[in-house]
Parts: C-alpha cells; sequence; structure tokens
C-alpha cells in the first residue's frame, strides 16, 4: 500500500510504496510445473496500490513484459529517481485509478526480480538453481499468480491487464480461470510467437550462451555473462522500436564527432544508444532468468496450452469482457496478430472492444504516454466496473 501521495511530472503519484513477498509451495507440497517438474518453495514478489473493496470487487492484476517487476508504480523513497514502469498509467486519477481499483502487480515466476527463479537458491544444495531451474511456462507463471490473488482473499478480478508476455498471461487467465475474470486488457500481444519473434529469441539466447562466462549457467561466485547479455538486450530492444522512430530518434546523426572513427567505436548515435541500454540492462537482469522467460513464450501457444485445436475452441472457456489494443507501428507482434484474437473471441459471442491506435514507437508503445489509450483502458475499467454492479 502506498504511504503517501504526491505530484510528479506526471500528475499524482500513489507515492512510497513497499515490495512484498508471498512464499507457498513448501515441501511435500511443492507446485507441478507444466513439464512435469516440481518447484518448491516458491516466493512471489509483488506490490499493491489502493484498496480492496468490501466486497472484493475492485481488483486489477498487471502483468508484465519480459524484464519488467512488481514495481509498476510509485517510488521505493523520497530519493528514488525513476518510478514504476508504468507510473504513466496507475496511480490516482490516471488511467487505471488507485483511488477506485485495488491494483496489484507480481514479479514473474522464473524471473530475477524478487520471485523464485533462476537465481534463487536451492534448498538441496544451498547454491543459486542456475540450469537446474526448472522449465516454466506462461501457465505456470498465471498458476503462482493465482496462489497470490487467493492469499490476498481476491475471488473476482475486475481486469487483467498486460501488455507483450503480460499480454500472455492476460489470455491465459482468460482461459484457465474464467469464472474468476470480469475483465481482460491485453496490449500489444499474440496467443502464440511467430517464427520472427522465436528467432529473435533464440539469436539472443545464443549471445548469451556463447558468452565464455555464461559457463553453463553457473556463473553466481564469479564473472557473469555481462557481455552476451548485454548483446541479447540490444537485439531485443531494436524489436521494440520501429524503423520511424529509429529514424526520428536517431537518423544517421553521429555520436559527440564531425566525421567518421575509422575503428569499430561508437560512431553513430543509434550505435550508442544501444551499447547504454545493453549496459544497463546487465546491472539489474540476470542472464539466466532472460533465457527461462524467453524460451516460455517461445513455448506459449494458446491453442496447443489447453488442447484445444483451434484459438476459437481456445476462447470457448473465457467468460471476460475483451479490450484489445495493438499498435500501427509494432512489427514484434504486428496487428494482424490482434485481430485474430479479436475473430476468435467474436466466435464465442464474447463482449469484445478493439482498437489500432496510430503510434510511431515500436511494440514499446503500450508503455508510452498516448492519451487515447489512457481513455480508453479508463473508459473500459469504468464500464466493466458499473455493468458488474448492475
Amino acid at each position: 500500500m502506498s504511504e503517501y501521495i504526491e505530484h510528479d511530472k506526471n500528475g499524482v503519484s500513489v507515492g512510497l510504496v513497499e515490495k512484498k513477498f508471498y512464499g507457498f509451495a513448501e515441501p511435500p507440497h511443492e507446485m507441478t510445473l507444466d513439464s512435469g517438474r516440481k518447484l518448491g518453495p516458491v516466493t512471489i514478489a509483488y506490490e499493491t496500490y489502493g484498496r480492496l473493496d468490501r466486497d472484493k470487487s475492485n481488483a486489477v492484476l498487471i502483468l508484465h513484459a519480459l524484464s519488467g517487476d512488481s514495481h509498476v508504480a510509485g517510488y521505493y523513497s523520497r530519493e528514488d529517481p525513476r518510478p514504476g514502469w508504468w507510473d504513466i498509467m496507475v496511480g490516482p486519477g490516471k488511467g487505471i485509478d488507485t483511488e477506485k481499483y485495488f491494483v496489484v502487480c507480481s514479479n514473474i515466476l522464473g524471473s530475477c526480480m524478487g520471485s523464485t527463479g533462476p537465481v534463487s537458491i536451492h534448498p538441496e544444495t544451498g547454491r543459486p538453481y542456475g540450469l537446474d531451474f526448472p522449465f516454466v511456462t506462461i501457465g505456470d507463471m498465471v498458476r503462482a499468480q493465482k496462489a497470490l490473488m487467493d492469499h490476498l482473499g481476491v475471488e473476482r478480478i475486475l481486469s487483467v491487464v498486460g501488455g507483450s508476455i503480460g499480454g500472455m498471461q492476460v489470455l491465459e487467465w482468460c482461459v484457465r480461470y474464467p469464472e474468476m475474470v470480469l475483465s481482460a486488457i491485453p496490449l500489444a500481444t499474440t496467443s502464440k510467437h511467430s517464427a520472427l519473434a522465436i528467432a529473435f529469441n533464440e539469436v539472443a539466447r545464443q549471445a548469451i550462451m556463447a558468452d565464455p562466462r555464461w559457463n553453463s549457467g553457473s556463473y553466481y561466485d564469479g564473472p557473469r555473462p555481462d557481455l552476451g547479455l548485454a548483446v541479447a538486450r540490444m537485439i531485443g530492444h531494436i524489436t521494440y522500436l520501429s524503423d520511424e522512430s529509429m529514424r526520428l530518434k536517431f537518423g544517421r546523426r553521429l555520436q559527440g564527432k564531425n566525421n567518421f572513427s575509422f575503428n569499430f567505436d561508437a560512431d553513430f548515435q543509434v550505435e550508442s544508444y544501444l551499447r547504454y541500454q545493453g549496459k544497463r540492462f546487465v546491472e539489474r537482469f540476470d542472464a539466466n532468468s532472460f533465457l527461462y522467460i524467453t524460451k516460455a513464450a517461445d513455448y506459449y501457444d494458446l491453442e496447443i496450452q489447453h488442447d484445444s485445436g483451434s484459438l476459437v475452441k481456445a476462447f470457448s472457456k473465457a467468460r471476460a469482457k475483451f479490450l484489445v489494443v495493438s499498435f500501427t507501428s509494432d512489427w514484434l507482434y504486428p496487428t494482424y496478430q490482434s485481430r485474430t484474437l479479436v475473430r476468435a473471441m467474436k466466435k464465442n459471442g464474447l463482449d469484445v472492444s478493439f482498437c489500432e491506435i496510430e503510434a510511431k514507437w515500436g511494440h514499446d508503445a503500450f508503455l508510452m504516454p498516448n492519451e487515447r489509450l489512457t481513455a480508453l483502458i479508463r473508459g473500459f475499467l469504468e464500464r466493466v466496473r458499473r455493468e458488474s454492479r448492475e
């Protein structure tokens, strides 16, 4: 819960927030994963904002993308220079209004931002799991989130919201726990990765595994595969942008010079930018977690996950109202993939709203300030809440 409310450059902030932890699946009651392996104990890092109504009808669950975490809004301290990753959307009076909704955001299983993952201590060895950590799926991540929501006393979720890999989790929630989910907002996402998306993830994984310091995942007692992880992030970051956004932001402008260096320094601004993004990423993320999460995303296929045979049949289990949003410049999860979702939902007679937003920032557009997106989410949540009370 937030401790105070203050104004920031985006409006009103939720203020100071606290990361919390929920533990479950203690042996001999381990969590059985989709792979058949067992995992336990399990810790899930999470944050909450706002208050749960007496009738527990105002819960909104936000699900993050690949390298995100539970810190979706607010600040950890008064000196904290950076708010949560979606602070522009979550807070008093914002698109997801914490004065109206009880907002929950948890770190996914397999990550390195507080939830159990490869960097966690293996209870049998007393050392980090590394590659002894079992493979996890999007379904496993969602079942861990379900355990958290049970712990918080939430039986019905007003809305499940997420973009990219978070959007995959949104879809999984709707099909796996249809009785719990009243509405859903999948943003810039897909029901399964294209060959292009898998290819980029594989090149990024190979960059990590080619780093001699990766040491088959056993690097926690020594130097880490920072170079491989940095290159992986650089590859991924290119897919999050668009040709137009890179042209406008960088073009062919040189970095702090008037002529070429005639060596392999970063001559162009875009080169310098990507190197900077890679360097920042290795300071906060774990290489093995990157491997596991990208593989989970590649494995995800809503049709196969639920033995449905078709996307239409998969969505026959869903009961939620949907707001599906795509972005014109997103070439990683292009609009045709969102339209495929919408068609399958409508063939099941579901309440579906769809919007393709014109945006130049590529896949990352859902994380950027956008008045239309904010208005869409605000209006959709208000409608769902009103209709749930009628």
